[in-house]
C-alpha cells in the first residue's frame, strides 16, 4: 500500500498534535501535585489584559475577544476553587477604559450583565458559596448593570466560604481617596479620633460597595506581557509586597498551566522569604553568643516553671471549693 505525500503530511501533523497534548497533559498534572502540596495564597488579584489584541490575531471583532475572555474567567474560579484559594479579583473595566469607543464600551457591560446573570443562576455559585461584590464607581456604569450587580450582591451576601471581586469602573487612587474621605467624615463627626487613623483603619475602610472588605493581595497576575499593575488594589497588593506574575499569552490564551505556574512562583517567592528570615534569626543567635544564649534558656525555664507552679496552685484552690 503507498501513501501519497499530502497523506503522510496530515498524519505527521496529528501525530505532533497528539503528542504534544499529551505531554501537556502530563505537565498538567505533574504541576498540579506539586502546587497543591505547597502553601495555597489566600487571595489572588487578576488583571486580565489582551483581549483585543487576541481579537485582532485571530481577525475578528473585539468583542469576540472579551467573549473569549470571559470563557477563561470561568475557568479561573473552577480553578481557583480546586486549590482551595479563598478569594479571587478581577480587573474588568478600569476608569481609564471610558476612553474607549462608546460602541466597544456597550458591548463590554452587555458582557458584563450577561456573566452576572449566570453567576447568579449557575449553581456552582451556590454550592460553593460564592460571595460576589462589585468594586468601583457604581455611579459611573449603565442601570441595568447596577441592577444585575444589586441583585446578585444581595443573594451571595450571607455567603463565606468563596469570594469574588468584580473591579468595575475602578482606579486605584479612587479606592484609596474614597477610603481617606469616609475616614475625614468620621473623624469630622466626632465618630473616630485623629490618632485612632492608622493602616488598620483605612484598611478597614477600603471595601466594596457590599461592605466586604477587601484582604491583603498574595499574588497578583497580569496577561498580556505587560510588567505593570495598572493601579489595581495598589493598597491591599503593595502595602502586603505580594508576588507578581507576568506572562505573554493574552487573557484568552491564558491556561491552567500558566495558571499554576503563577502559583508556584507565589509558593517559591514565600519558600525564599522565610528562608531569609531563618538566615537572619540563626545570624542573630550568633551575634548574640552562646553566653547569652544559656541566660535567656535560664531565664526562660524558670519563668516557665513559675507559671506552671502558680497555675497548678490555683486549679488546686478552685478545685477544693473551700
Amino acid at each position: 500500500m503507498s501513501f501519497s505525500s499530502p497523506f503522510l503530511a496530515r498524519l505527521a501533523r496529528a501525530s505532533r498534535r497528539w503528542l504534544e497534548g499529551t505531554v501537556l497533559r502530563a505537565y498538567e498534572r505533574m504541576l498540579t501535585r506539586e502546587v497543591s502540596s505547597g502553601l495555597i495564597p489566600n487571595h489572588i488579584a487578576i488583571i486580565m489584559d489582551g483581549n483585543r489584541r487576541y481579537a485582532r490575531m485571530m481577525r475578528k471583532p473585539s468583542h469576540e475577544g472579551h467573549r473569549k475572555g470571559a470563557r477563561t474567567t470561568e475557568n479561573i474560579l473552577d480553578w481557583c476553587w480546586e486549590l482551595g484559594i479563598k478569594n479571587v479579583s478581577i480587573y474588568a473595566f478600569s476608569t481609564e477604559n471610558f476612553r474607549r469607543d462608546k460602541e466597544e464600551q456597550s458591548c463590554l457591560f452587555e458582557l458584563m450583565e450577561e456573566e452576572f446573570h449566570k453567576l447568579l443562576n449557575d449553581e456552582r455559585t451556590h454550592e460553593r458559596k460564592l460571595r460576589v461584590s462589585v468594586v468601583g464607581e457604581s455611579s459611573l456604569i449603565p442601570e441595568s448593570l447596577r441592577r444585575v450587580v444589586k441583585k446578585v450582591e444581595e443573594v451571595t451576601r450571607e455567603y463565606t466560604n468563596f469570594r469574588l471581586n468584580v473591579a468595575i469602573a475602578y482606579g486605584g487612587r479612587w479606592e484609596i481617596l474614597s477610603a481617606v474621605r469616609k475616614l475625614a467624615e468620621k473623624v469630622r463627626e466626632g465618630r473616630l479620633e485623629p490618632e485612632d487613623v492608622d493602616e488598620e483603619a483605612i484598611s478597614a475602610h477600603m471595601h466594596t460597595e457590599s461592605g466586604m472588605v477587601i484582604p491583603d493581595v498574595d499574588l497578583i497576575i497580569r496577561t498580556g506581557g505587560e510588567l505593570r499593575t495598572s493601579n489595581f488594589l495598589p493598597w491591599q497588593a503593595n502595602g502586603s509586597e505580594c508576588a507578581a506574575y507576568f506572562c505573554t499569552p493574552y487573557w484568552p490564551e491564558f491556561t491552567k498551566v500558566e495558571f499554576l505556574r503563577a502559583i508556584r512562583t507565589y509558593q517559591q517567592r514565600e519558600s525564599e522569604r522565610k528562608k531569609h528570615i531563618l538566615l537572619r534569626l540563626m545570624s542573630l543567635v550568633k551575634e548574640c553568643g552562646l553566653i547569652e544564649m544559656q541566660d535567656a534558656l535560664h531565664i526562660y525555664k524558670r519563668l516557665t516553671e513559675g507559671t506552671l507552679r502558680s497555675k497548678r496552685h490555683t486549679t488546686e484552690g478552685v478545685g477544693t471549693g473551700r
